[in-house]
């Protein structure tokens, strides 16, 4: 996640897990009927997630404590019934929330509200620890009018195979960020925006004409970890018309893939971009401070660049002149037309998703939680000052007016974004990817940098069977 890089140590990590370990669901059990408990005048809830005020996602956890549950359970009072909400926080790395989430949801313990990373909702609903809402809530799931709000490529976001998980809050979308000063110099267009990858290619070889600038920067190798294939290898993929999960199998070494890593092997082997960024531990925070400092043309990167990297008054890398100096594009497929579902421009996205413990004793009264935080009226609330895309359109159209790069994303990115697969494998797979990057950018060749990720992928996946023939 990308939220926020604030970070404890692993001991402070395991003692604050470690002292929650006792805490238990809103009642706990193993019942399957949703309307348990639907009666009851008075009900606990407790909601979790990966935030702490003074801390990680600070403002996440406050707007938690301080807005919605006063909100909520005055709500519930004004109907006559009693609540009592929790908010249970931590602020941790991502590992340890993840594995403190699956032991409790594995043991039928823990809050009754949990947010998870949409990337881990296949993984934990193939272990059986969360269920699809319809069937922990029954039909309301399925009649929640914020459904209609939110658009279909977003819902994929908190879904496993075709069916619905939780809600998203919020999501985001992966451009190519571009130096409208660099530009210039070059002789290249202000409003850029390419059609092709041949075209990247032609901006970039322009670029490195101007001293001391690298033209792009393309996240590689596993010291960039996920960054190396959300931000490059998974949006390049779908350029080539592939995703690396569809129908029931992962894309393997084939044409698709020897596209992307072609690419790959043209910009840094014609040094369009500096391979050492690749292989240093910090290499991604150096990437934001030489773009940030004029010194790299074309990044590629998720709106987190623009909103906490690069911003004037709070960015870890800041640039005053941003909002002048900053462009950005759609990635183009690799040719007009030759992308995921025929589409000529494509991208990636990510989020978080809040579920409800199966285990909770007031499915409900959980589920009418769930809503009221992913209302209209607590988006605005959860937004106030620092303006995020949501999940939902209604919310986009009003608040992200004075932000053109949040607004074009919400207007443009989302209606043809593209999500990773939920499954327990896909971060093998990613790392095999990753590796793949690697090779390219330390002189293999694409062709046999693909078949080294096609026999890591069949280890991966147990065989070829479950992969495409392409």
């Amino acid at each position: 996640m990308d939220f926020s890089r604030r970070r404890i140590g692993a001991l402070a990590a395991f003692a604050l897990l470690a002292g929650a370990a006792g805490a238990g669901c809103g009642g706990g059990g193993t019942s399957s009927d949703p309307d348990r408990g639907a009666d009851a005048k008075s009900f606990t809830l407790t909601i979790t997630r990966n935030a702490i005020e003074g801390g990680k996602n600070t403002e996440e956890a406050e707007w938690i404590t301080r807005t919605v549950i006063p909100r909520f359970v005055a709500a519930q009072k004004a109907r006559g019934v009693t609540a009592k909400v929790t908010f249970r926080g931590y602020g941790v790395d991502d590992e340890p929330y993840k594995t403190k989430m699956a032991l409790d949801l594995k043991a039928r313990s823990g809050a009754d509200l949990i947010d998870l990373d949409g990337i881990w909702v296949g993984e934990f609903a193939q272990a059986g620890y969360i269920r699809p809402l319809a069937e922990v809530v029954g039909g309301r799931a399925d009649s929640w009018d914020g459904w209609s709000a939110i658009p279909g490529a977003v819902q994929r976001l908190a879904s496993f195979d075709a069916r619905r998980y939780g809600i998203p809050a919020a999501t985001d979308g992966r451009l190519l960020f571009y130096n409208r000063k660099l530009f210039a110099r070059a002789g290249l267009p202000a409003d850029w925006q390419p059609k092709s990858w041949a075209d990247i290619l032609t901006a970039a070889r322009a670029l490195k004409r101007l001293p001391g600038v690298t033209p792009v920067q393309l996240n590689a190798g596993t010291a960039m970890g996920e960054a190396t294939t959300m931000q490059g290898v998974l949006p390049l993929l779908a350029g080539a018309g592939a995703e690396i999960y569809a129908d029931g199998r992962w894309t393997g070494g084939g044409q698709a893939l020897r596209q992307v890593l072609g690419l790959y092997s043209t910009i840094y082997r014609e040094g369009l971009g500096d391979p050492r960024l690749q292989q240093e531990a910090k290499g991604r925070d150096k990437a934001f401070a030489e773009f940030a400092a004029g010194r790299i043309g074309i990044i590629a990167e998720g709106d987190y660049l623009w909103r906490d990297v690069l911003n004037p008054r709070t960015g870890i890398a800041k640039m005053k002149d941003r909002d002048e100096a900053v462009g950005w594009a759609m990635f183009p497929a690799v040719a007009p037309g030759r992308g995921v579902r025929g589409q000529s421009f494509v991208s990636m996205s990510g989020g978080s998703v809040t579920v409800l413990n199966p285990s909770t004793k007031y499915p409900q009264q959980a589920f009418e939680l769930l809503a009221f935080m992913n209302s209209p009226e607590m988006h605005r609330a959860r937004t106030a000052g620092t303006p995020e895309i949501t999940a939902r359109t209604d919310v986009n159209a009003e608040i992200l007016r004075g932000d053109p790069l949040l607004k074009f994303i919400a207007d443009r990115i989302l209606p043809i974004t593209s999500y990773r697969p939920g499954s327990a494998v896909y971060p093998q797979v990613s790392t095999a990817l990753q590796e793949a990057t690697a090779a390219v950018v330390s002189g293999e060749s694409p062709d046999r940098a693909a078949a080294g990720y096609a026999r890591k992928l069949e280890g991966i996946v147990g065989g070829s069977g479950g992969i495409a023939p392409r």
